[in-house]
């Protein structure tokens, strides 16, 4: 995911929803104040957003997942590594005797639930130096989620995507084995997501008549972790070699390449788009103006006068902002130990002055592609979406969610069919690439 853990978004008076840029109208539906943000498994905010991911981003059983968190003392690091890799390891058997008698199917499933498990597991351990536990976790998840694709019916194939000197990690995920040319989703992922993660959530577009193109760049998944090579905010040029690949394949359309970006992608991929034009589409979930934006939204309880001063070295504008983060476990675990190790930097004046280097400011104006920006109530780091809708001279949509809707959250994590149907619907009539 991205700049935020789910649940952990301020609310705020926001005005009646609407689709901007059409015609249409959403009804808002009340509902009581907070019961969207309940916790599931845990008192512990960070550890919450940890433990929903497979169940509302990846979408496994609640039984199985609240069998192992059950198991978890709030706050304890060692034992949530443990009981997940337990986990992963009791599932990743199951799917071993369903493979080894034959039963395809039932071994693809485990082998993919056993992958979220791993990851779930060295999610907490994040930051710099690498941990080896983390390292080992992520090579259990990645040879388990290529075990379950080698199974799958639908064509999911491993790439190595040529870029400076090296390679990206990536999936081909192709609609079937016609070779006929498709109109294709890029994904770009945030701040410490995976390809195996987003294959679980954005596999919806195939049934649509879509090829999926995932990949990991840099500060991501193992360019980061095995590679080393930390997060640039020239995203362009991380795009370009993607799209260059795609354009080898004969299943791909090129008239018909668009791109979606989740959490951080919400900056990546619009920022990519505003040089890659040969982009037929841009959707930008939400729509991140820039890191640093995000991040005073995510430092709101702190007195505006402070925040108006970042990006600064001065450290008595830093002192309170330190102790806060430092007091707030998932801002501790989000700019410390996240962002300083994605970013590559060491303290908060380090990590203030390159985000300020990660802003649609001087690009947003050169996006030529059809847009579609989202933005939740609940989510800081969608505020800005409007401040961009605003500047797009290009077609553009800006689409909102709402906790009554259950999709007021970041990325609108807790009601992902509703931004599928949104997201995708819009792209099917941007592309005119419904496949019957």
């Amino acid at each position: 995911m991205g700049l935020a853990l789910y649940g952990c978004g301020a609310t705020s008076e926001t005005s009646p929803p609407r689709l901007e840029g059409t015609s249409g109208e959403v009804t808002r539906i009340e509902g009581r104040s907070g019961e969207a943000n309940r916790n599931v498994f845990f008192d512990d905010p960070l550890f919450e957003g940890f433990a929903l991911r497979p169940l509302i981003w990846d979408g496994w059983p609640l039984a199985e997942l609240s069998g192992t968190t059950s198991l978890i003392e709030e706050e304890d690091l060692d034992g949530w590594y443990l009981q997940w890799i337990a986990a992963a390891e009791r599932v990743a058997g199951y799917a071993d005797e369903s493979a080894r008698a034959g039963h395809t199917i039932s071994a693809s499933d485990a082998y993919l639930r056993a992958s979220s498990y791993y990851r779930a597991a060295y999610l907490p351990l994040y930051g710099a130096p690498v941990d080896p536990r983390l390292a080992e976790a992520f090579d259990k998840e990645a040879d388990t989620f290529q075990k379950a694709a080698a199974l799958m019916t639908s064509p999911v194939e491993p790439v190595e995507i040529p870029y400076e000197g090296t390679t990206l990690p990536g999936y081909f995920c192709r609609v079937d084995d016609s070779g006929r040319p498709r109109p294709t989703l890029i994904v770009t992922n945030g701040y410490d997501s995976t390809i195996y993660e987003f294959y679980l959530d954005f596999a919806a577009v195939l049934p649509r008549g879509y090829n999926l193109l995932l990949y990991d760049g840099p500060g991501q998944g193992r360019v980061l972790i095995k590679q080393g090579l930390v997060m640039r905010p020239d995203w362009e040029n991380v795009v370009k070699p993607v799209v260059d690949y795609a354009l080898t394949r004969p299943e791909v359309d090129p008239e018909r390449i668009a791109i979606m970006g989740s959490s951080l992608g919400g900056y990546l991929a619009p920022r990519a788009a505003s040089s890659e034009h040969r982009l037929a589409a841009c959707i930008a979930d939400p729509g991140l103006w820039s890191i640093l934006e995000g991040l005073k939204g995510r430092l709101s309880a702190l007195p505006k006068d402070v925040l108006e001063k970042l990006p600064t070295d001065d450290p008595e504008v830093l002192e309170p902002i330190v102790e806060h983060i430092q007091e707030t476990p998932t801002l501790r675990w989000a700019v410390d130990q996240r962002g300083f190790w994605v970013h590559g930097v060491d303290s908060l004046s380090e990590y203030l002055k390159v985000a300020e280097d990660y802003s649609l400011e001087e690009v947003v104006s050169q996006i030529r592609c059809p847009t579609l920006l989202t933005w939740a109530e609940s989510d800081p780091l969608a505020w800005d979406a409007e401040r961009i809708y605003d500047r797009l001279t290009s077609q553009k949509e800006l689409v909102r969610f709402y906790d009554a809707e259950g999709a007021g959250d970041h990325t609108e994590a807790k009601n992902r069919p509703l931004v599928h149907q949104r997201a995708f619907d819009w792209l099917d009539e941007t592309l005119a690439a419904r496949v019957s």
